[in-house]
């Protein structure tokens, strides 16, 4: 029978232990544990050991091991089973062990998708300008099941979205002062889309921004639009095809056909 000769600390992590063993033959080195396994098993010199027995030892510490890996993964943030299982997988834990560490961290409430979900829908709504449709595509992506995810973004409001949404959308009209009032719609409707939010909040929004059109704005960005594009076609075109051209040119940008005529006949009489 094989029993413990020796215990020694490690000396670049104390909290391991190595384990020496002597079979009737002299000592040599056995195995390394983990604090944990050895007071779990209450491993003392001259304890005998049957080869069973150290086997299971060494898979014990394994597990630990790995199970620590975990715990440390879930230190920063919390993680959904997804996330813990795609890290656990590239630390090559084999799918047994890494079937048990997910039955014991999910049993132990260290993980919990629902949680996980309801929590990021509030960072994401106090964080970001991201709507529902956005962060229910991230959960996803994170492995949270499509019925939690979208459970979870329900505390989304539609009062809550507007704000951010107006927000952004205010934002991004300021950013576009020389293109066509159509023009500006068509891109906040874009990015507003892009962001995830809902098609009932993207058209209130819209309706919010056409009663604030501003005809002054408007004139000023065709103009600035119109004598660049006189400037681009007059190098090629002149007279009726020029004017043709320019107004081609700012209808496709969604400016108007009355302020379009206005355009050319005041830029005709200059």
């Amino acid at each position: 029978m094989t029993a413990i000769s020796r215990i020694t600390t490690q000396k670049k992590d104390r909290g391991r232990y190595n384990i020496f063993l002597d079979d009737g033959q002299g000592e040599s080195y056995g195995f390394s544990v983990d604090e944990a396994v050895l007071v779990a098993y209450r491993l003392h010199k001259q304890m005998e050991l049957d080869d069973a027995t150290i086997q299971a030892l060494i898979r014990q510490d394994t597990f630990h091991k790995h199970y620590t890996l975990a715990i440390n993964f879930l230190s920063y943030r919390m993680r959904t089973k997804q996330e813990i299982r795609t890290y656990l997988d590239q630390k090559d834990v084999d799918e047994e062990q890494l079937d048990q560490i997910m039955d014991k961290l999910i049993t132990e409430g260290l993980v919990d998708d629902r949680q996980f979900a309801e929590s990021f829908v509030r960072t994401r709504q106090n964080t970001t300008n991201k709507g529902p449709k956005l962060v229910e595509q991230e959960l996803r992506q994170k492995g949270v099941d499509a019925a939690l995810a979208s459970e979870a973004v329900s505390a989304y409001t539609f009062a809550g979205q507007y704000d951010t949404a107006l927000k952004l959308a205010l934002k991004k009209r300021s950013a576009s002062h020389a293109k066509s009032f159509q023009q500006k719609i068509q891109q906040i409707q874009g990015t507003l889309m892009q962001k995830g939010f809902t098609s009932d909040v993207i058209q209130a929004i819209t309706n919010e921004l056409q009663n604030e059109r501003d005809d002054d704005a408007e004139w000023e960005a065709l103009i600035k639009q119109g004598e660049k594009l006189h400037r681009k076609h007059q190098q090629k075109y002149s007279g009726a095809e020029l004017e043709q051209k320019v107004k081609e040119a700012l209808y496709r940008k969604g400016f108007t056909l009355d302020l379009i005529q206005q355009f050319l006949d005041d830029s005709r009489a200059e």
